[in-house]
């Protein structure tokens, strides 16, 4: 029988959502024996609680730094860099070599094929969320064996500027609406009548909106009682001590918000609990503020105002890397952000057919779940049966 691979190498669990779910579904088909491989405690709880009973379908394991050399590194370059994530391969080759498939939902997994030349495993991505920023578009996206995808959108741009073969494209939905659509969670606000506004910053330095903007708006937030606020930046922003992007490269010390804003009866400081990558406060909140996110997308599933903080005076217009700013007003530092938050709820029924559009184009919906449509996507692709493929 075929043997597949999930395997969870995150430094948090905001991927998890991406491809357990088609785990989970193949496991229940009986399209393949599945096993998923989690390098973290944490995940593996994770794990564990989402699959439920399910996971009696699977086998689950742990994965380990084996070699002295590689613990070694890991203790010295983690702060800085994934170091164990990129380890994890290496130390494990011969447990790879077991299987026909491995399903990821990121990229550093393509170092099996591109450094450790495991060319007869098939390596397979969910990818995790479906924004538009332009690394989730790079020509590495092409290495993969198969692609599944949440929407038309990202097939359009992976064949367009990854240089993807369509044939390598499944357009199969978001496999984390299966686990997360309904999730909602109580903010705990002292005036909970207040309208609720979540800002979701991005880490990049180069990209994101907190390094210029970020710690003024907690104050003018924390100084009015007009709204009550969200802070859930991206979980990978306070993780480390410094952060370190690749596309656009850019490293930068990382200073967690002043202590002194956690007693403000309407801020919610939340640098990385589970509410944070469930959709629990993409559902629960009224207003979203973000720049390049992607969580951006799981907002407007419940479609409702936005605003979109340009703190590098951004060319953006017609540039697809920014399409969801399209999605409300677009403001630059200096702005009154109170003021922006007043426009942007205003402004949403204009804005409202624009959502629409993008989030027919960003998910594919149809009578089956996204988990099930990727499930059969993986099995008729391992049985060499040809299925259709984006136009």
């Amino acid at each position: 029988m075929t043997r597949i691979c999930f395997l969870f190498n995150h430094d948090q669990t905001h991927q998890i959502a991406h491809s357990l779910p088609i785990a989970l579904a193949i496991a229940r088909a009986g399209f393949a024996q599945v096993t998923l491989a989690v390098t973290d405690p944490v995940i593996a709880r994770s794990v564990r609680a989402l699959a439920g009973a399910d996971l009696e379908r699977c086998e689950l394991v742990t994965l380990g730094l084996t070699q002295t050399v590689s613990r070694l590194l890991q203790r010295g370059f983690e702060g800085l860099i994934p170091a164990r994530k990129l380890l994890i391969y290496r130390d494990n080759l011969d447990f790879f070599r077991r299987f026909d498939a491995l399903v990821v939902s990121e990229k550093t997994s393509l170092l099996l094929k591109t450094r450790y030349g495991l060319d007869d495993l098939k390596i397979i991505h969910t990818r995790h969320g479906a924004g538009d920023r332009a690394i989730g578009f790079g020509k590495e996206s092409a290495r993969f064996d198969l692609v599944l995808v949440a929407g038309p959108k990202i097939a359009r741009r992976l064949i367009a500027e990854a240089g993807v073969a369509p044939e390598r494209i499944r357009v199969v939905g978001y496999s984390k609406f299966d686990l997360c659509a309904d999730n909602r969670v109580d903010l705990g606000f002292a005036d909970p009548a207040r309208p609720s506004v979540l800002y979701n910053p991005h880490p990049s330095p180069r990209l994101s909106s907190w390094y210029a903007m970020g710690p003024a708006l907690l104050e003018a937030f924390a100084a009015s009682g007009e709204f009550n606020l969200v802070f859930a930046p991206h979980v990978m922003m306070f993780a480390r001590t410094w952060t370190l992007t690749i596309s656009p490269p850019a490293l930068r010390r990382m200073h967690p918000p002043a202590a002194s804003l956690s007693s403000a009866p309407n801020l919610r400081i939340d640098l990385g609990s589970k509410a944070s990558t469930d959709m629990s406060y993409t559902n629960s909140a009224d207003v979203y503020i973000g720049d390049v996110s992607s969580q951006v997308y799981e907002f407007l599933y419940h479609p409702r105002p936005c605003l979109f903080l340009d703190a590098h005076r951004t060319a953006w217009e017609g540039d697809p890397d920014y399409a969801h700013w399209r999605a409300g007003p677009v403001v630059r530092p200096g702005t009154d952000i109170l003021a922006a938050v007043r426009e942007a709820i205003a402004s949403h029924p204009r804005y409202r057919p624009v959502q629409d559009e993008m989030l027919a184009d960003t998910f594919s919906v149809t009578g089956e779940s996204a988990a099930l449509r990727g499930a059969k996507a993986i099995a008729q692709f391992l049985a060499g049966q040809p299925t259709e493929t984006p136009a």
